[in-house]
């Protein structure tokens, strides 16, 4: 079977037009009343939307990076908030199992989770940490079992609502410094969840603040123990890998739609000026064209890196600069998109019961993801420049 045709058998297989479009009016409401997605999330568990990348070993269908990338775009087409909640959950199952593909076993038991109906979710952002992965302000106080207290602060926890395991990680400094990765349990003492969610766009991610106030991490559940800093751990580049793409191609869905919303404008509007539909005004034409160019590289580019690491091609240092490239040019085009699509469809759009306006709005979550374009410009300068 060729990967189109594969393609186009998982997308009815988990995602037909009639759910599609259920999500889409969905969409709509969960924005305006500020609430989490439950139907959506109910339809998609039923489908086993959340065992996607759980091996056939575990009774999963064990799909692809690829697959599950070219899933989340056309999920996102419809409900991008829904996608970007579910990225943290699918980012999750998929770094194990990136890691399993590679050798490394050890967090094999999160697929038996994920089959027992467990959801996990990504607590690992935090305010005023800009190293994110490779530093950590929470505070992990190490106990005689093994496992650790955690204190800190997580920010953008998506799936605030219903996760029951969060992966978080937190800075041991009582001898060596060393950056504790693991997952916490969502009954466990000292959690609380922040009430507070009333944001620009992605509204029913519920992506609340997550306060750890001496949360246990169990021994069992201890992960990884790492020197902060750069260094290379197969747990840290399977997440930076799984995040950077997953999140490219949610947004690579909002631009998809956005367009395909401008163009249907621009054929339904008439100028009076030029008596024709705008779909035939040369500057209409044009402001479209170069949206729709801009778009193009970008499932291109998540095409082929996400095929490449399934493939287990080695990129070596070279990996960092097209995974951020990916989710930073998908996050750019989307905005220009949703801008130019606005323009198509002139005052309509800008109404908040338009579509246009909640893809635009959804959009500018794309500015807090890390890193940032300001972020990361030293690394790709470095690329060029740096003699070592």
């Amino acid at each position: 079977m060729d990967r189109e045709t594969r393609h186009a058998q998982l997308a009815e297989t988990y995602l037909p037009d009639d759910l599609l479009e259920r999500f889409r009016q969905r969409a709509a409401v969960y924005d305006r009343e500020n609430r989490f997605f439950d139907d959506d999330l109910a339809e998609l568990r039923e489908r086993g939307y959340l065992r996607l990348f759980v091996p056939p070993s575990h009774g999963g269908p064990g799909l692809s990076l690829n697959e599950v990338s070219r899933l989340q775009r056309r999920l996102a087409t419809a409900a991008p908030a829904t996608a970007l909640a579910v990225n943290m959950h699918l980012m999750c199952t998929g770094v194990v199992a990136a890691m399993v593909a590679r050798g490394d076993r050890s967090l094999e038991y999160v697929f038996d989770e994920v089959n027992a109906g467990e959801i996990f979710a990504f607590g690992v952002s935090e305010p005023g940490n800009d190293w994110v992965l490779q530093g950590s302000n929470t505070v992990a106080v190490p106990q005689d079992d093994g496992g650790y207290l955690l204190s800190g602060v997580k920010i953008f926890t998506s799936l605030s609502p219903v996760w029951t395991r969060l992966i978080v990680h937190g800075l041991d400094s009582t001898g060596e410094p060393q950056l504790v990765y693991g997952f916490i349990e969502r009954d466990a003492a000292g959690i609380t969840v922040s009430d507070r969610w009333d944001v620009l766009g992605m509204r029913a991610s519920q992506s609340r603040a997550t306060i750890l106030t001496d949360v246990r991490m169990r021994p069992d559940r201890v992960a990884r123990r790492i020197a902060p800093g750069r260094v290379p751990d197969l747990l840290t580049f399977a997440i930076t890998s799984l995040f950077q793409l997953l999140i490219g191609s949610v947004y690579s869905g909002i631009a998809e739609r956005a367009l395909e919303l401008g163009a249907a404008a621009l054929t339904t509007r008439r100028s009076a000026k030029a008596d024709a539909r705008y779909a035939e005004v040369p500057e209409f034409r044009a402001r479209l064209a170069d949206a729709l160019m801009d778009y193009m590289a970008v499932p291109a580019q998540l095409d082929l890196y996400t095929r490449e690491f399934d493939e287990l091609v080695d990129h070596g240092a070279g990996w960092p600069l097209r995974l951020v490239s990916a989710r930073l040019n998908a996050s750019t085009a989307a905005r220009r998109a949703c801008e130019t699509a606005l323009m198509c469809a002139s005052g309509a759009g800008f109404d908040n019961t338009h579509e246009l306006s909640r893809l635009f709005r959804d959009a500018t979550a794309g500015l807090f993801h890390p890193p940032s374009a300001d972020a990361a410009r030293p690394m790709y300068a470095a690329a060029l420049l740096d003699d070592d």
